[in-house]
């Protein structure tokens, strides 16, 4: 298999992690939101990452003292697949997280339509927003 290859199929896998987490919050379904999207896709990309970490890692050019060094890994394809994978496996699971808090703070699912999208695109500023919507509402109950 070629680094191009496993690029192609983990794509989609993580695709339809992010499809069936939005199903998990459509209909309120915490098998698919939580235990699904949110752990055994999730863990199932770390377990293909830990195997590119493995198998590649020390292979690669560079490493994480220097921006340079950093650049040189990536320079890899296997470790760029790798660092790809860790975004996919971080970015669904925090997807998950950020569902399941509003779910559970009893934030409007509504939110989600920006969050999500967000968390898919830009992990960490889908994070950012909803733990400033999260203070917001915080400080909406504290004060009524």
């Amino acid at each position: 298999m070629t680094a191009d290859l496993a690029f192609s199929i983990v794509n989609p896998v993580a695709l339809v992690g992010w499809l069936v987490l939005a199903a998990g919050v459509i209909w309120a379904k915490p098998l698919l939101r939580d235990v699904i999207a949110g752990a055994a896709m999730p863990i199932a990309l770390s377990g293909f990452y830990v195997v590119l970490i493995g198998a590649f890692f020390f292979k690669a050019d560079g490493g994480f003292d220097t921006l340079a060094h950093v650049q040189l890994l990536f320079t890899n394809k296997w470790a760029a697949l790798a660092g790809w994978v860790h975004y996919l496996a971080f970015d669904l699971m925090t997807g998950a997280i950020v569902a399941r808090e509003v779910m559970r703070l009893g934030i409007s699912r509504l939110f989600l339509i920006v969050l999500l999208p967000l968390t898919f695109m830009f992990g960490p500023a889908g994070y950012f927003a909803f733990m400033i919507l999260r203070l917001a509402f915080s400080k909406t109950e504290i004060s009524a």
